[in-house]
C-alpha cells in the first residue's frame, strides 16, 4: 500500500458543471504521481470512477469501499488495488474514515 491514504467522498454522477469532473481527474492524477492511496466509494461512475480512474492512470493505488446492497445496482470498478465490500452504508463510511490519512 502506498505510504499516505487520502479518504474521498463523492458522487457517483459527474455534476452538471464540468468543472467538477475536471477537479476529480486533476485530484486522483495528483494522488497518484504522488505514490499516494485513494480510498473512495467504490464505484465506476461518476465522481468516483474519475477520481479512482485517474489515481491508477498517474500510478497510485486504489481501495474501493462499496456496501453489498451498492455494488448489486452500481457496477464496482473493476483492477482496483483492493475491493472492500460492506454489511452496510454505516459501515462502509466508517471504513473510508478509518482507512484514510486524511
Amino acid at each position: 500500500m502506498g505510504s499516505f491514504s487520502v479518504t474521498v467522498f463523492c458522487g457517483s454522477n459527474p455534476g452538471v458543471d464540468p468543472g467538477y469532473a475536471a477537479s476529480a481527474k486533476a485530484l486522483g492524477e495528483g494522488l497518484g504521481g504522488r505514490g499516494m492511496r485513494l480510498v473512495f466509494g467504490g464505484g465506476n461512475v461518476g465522481l468516483m470512477g474519475i477520481v479512482a480512474g485517474s489515481t491508477l492512470g498517474a500510478g497510485g493505488e486504489v481501495t474501493g469501499i462499496i456496501p453489498d446492497f451498492l455494488r448489486q445496482r452500481e457496477v464496482e470498478f473493476q483492477g482496483l488495488t483492493e475491493l472492500i465490500v460492506t454489511d452496510s452504508m454505516h459501515t462502509r463510511k466508517r471504513r473510508l474514515f478509518a482507512l484514510g490519512d486524511a
